[in-house]
């Protein structure tokens, strides 16, 4: 089966690869200068830079200064030239993200940042956090149509799901988990592809399966099928349970909203079970009832563990609730705090394992709701007007089913925020595709503008 797959990859990535010269033919200059960017944009945060590193070097850990800095230097331009793309063919798009709530949260994030306990760690941080964000806001405007925009999101799929079959079956010690790795010896046989860990890979295989299913859904019915097949086989070889757990559920979930009439309903469907699975697993540490109705469930709510990171994390947001300890400032070193008398394992974590919980820390309270009421709550109104509108319903699903994943997953792992995390780039992108479905129609076929 790994064979046929590696084979499978290789004939449909040479197919597409002529479809894609012929579709770029029929585009002038600027338009595929546009697809360039987006498929670039695309690869760069899904392979990075820095791909298939080798967990077996003591040093895996290490930052790299000149490597960051590079980093840095290409989300910068990258999203300075996409800016430079769209800005005048698309500004009534990019106006239309001006509004009072998305100020308000850009305002609250820079008042955090001055109040950072390491002001310098959050203003760097927060610099390479809002070029990636920025990039995927823009990428849903910078293929000229619906089906350059299908051709860029295969071509970089196809592209990834090469890189990780080629680094199984050529490079094993590259891309599985080994029992020679430095900080997880026990993860040994799962596959990581290009990725530094299973847990980055297999959300990210979840969400290609909902791109293969769209690309099927809107007519490529060899590139779409072969990317939902390919990318659904490596996530199980991912051993991510949760991601696979997730992925046909928020699937099947997605599919009820999008058949459901009314808005309120579709809060109902998309938040209660987002809202009980918190309950179940923060909630249980912060209830002594809630935390005796987990322990009578089948199941593990504390993922292996993980309340104590919770009670170690909520302690953190008791210290200072308001402000926050400051964007991207607080995991680095926390050791040392008076937090962590008594949760010595936890302070061991890179992380709180709930992105909601680790906002709080991070933000505080007032950032975390802002961040609820634009991430959360608003897509969903952005989707029932554009499904209203009957725009685009295929993309519409895509832009649905990815956001949604991301709530779910972001109950049980961190990544609202999070810098280059290709999982926030992708859930970023889903929420600028749902805000600009609301509002604009999709070009079908080559126009002078969109």
């Amino acid at each position: 089966m790994n064979r046929s797959a590696a084979d499978v990859t290789d004939t449909v990535a040479r197919s597409f690869g002529h479809v894609l010269r012929d579709r770029l033919a029929e585009l002038d200059a600027m338009q595929v200068a546009r697809c360039l960017v987006a498929i670039a944009a695309l690869l760069l945060v899904l392979v990075t830079l820095d791909p298939f590193p080798d967990l077996r070097d003591p040093n895996v850990t290490t930052i790299v200064g000149g490597r960051m800095a590079l980093t840095y230097i290409a989300w910068g331009l990258l999203a300075a030239v996409g800016m430079l793309c769209v800005a005048g063919s698309d500004a009534p798009a990019l106006k239309s993200l001006v509004t009072p709530l998305h100020l308000c949260l850009l305002g609250w994030l820079a008042i955090n940042i001055v109040f950072s306990e390491s002001r310098g760690v959050s203003m760097q941080r927060f610099v390479l956090a809002a070029s990636v964000t920025s990039l995927a806001v823009l990428l849903p405007l910078l293929p000229p149509t619906q089906r350059s925009f299908d051709l860029c999101l295969g071509a970089a799929a196809l592209v990834l799901l090469t890189l990780c079959y080629l680094g199984i079956f050529l490079a094993p010690q590259y891309s599985m988990h080994s029992a020679l790795d430095v900080t997880e010896p026990q993860l040994a046989g799962d596959w990581r592809g290009s990725f530094g860990h299973k847990n980055v890979a297999s959300p990210v295989m979840t969400i290609l399966v909902y791109v293969g299913i769209y690309l099927s859904a809107v007519g490529s019915f060899v590139m779409g099928p072969a990317i939902a097949t390919l990318a659904g086989i490596f996530l199980i070889f991912t051993g991510g349970k949760t991601s696979s757990v997730l992925c046909l559920a928020i699937y099947a979930l997605a599919s009820l909203v999008y058949v459901t009439p009314g808005l309120w309903l579709k809060r109902i469907i998309c938040f209660a079970p987002l809202l009980a699975m918190n309950l179940l697993t923060v909630g249980s540490v912060m209830s002594p009832a809630l935390g005796a109705m987990t322990r009578l469930l089948p199941l593990d709510p504390s993922f292996t563990g993980r309340s104590a990171i919770w009670e170690f994390a909520l302690a953190a947001v008791a210290e200072k609730p308001i402000i926050g300890h400051g964007y991207g400032a607080f995991w680095d070193d926390v050791s040392a705090r008076q937090t962590a008398q008594g949760a010595e394992w936890a302070t061991s974590a890179a992380h709180s394992h709930n992105s909601y919980l680790d906002l709080a820390v991070t933000i505080g309270l007032p950032g975390l709701m802002l961040v609820i009421l634009v991430f959360v709550l608003a897509p969903l109104g952005n989707f029932q007007t554009a499904q209203a509108r009957s725009r685009s319903g295929a993309l519409a699903k895509l832009f649905l089913t990815v956001w949604l994943f991301g709530l779910y997953y972001g109950a049980t792992e961190t990544f609202l925020l999070e810098r280059q995390n290709p999982v926030w780039f992708m859930f970023a992108f889903a929420v600028a595709g749902l805000h600009f479905l609301a509002r604009f129609q999709c070009v079908e076929h080559r126009e002078p503008s969109r």
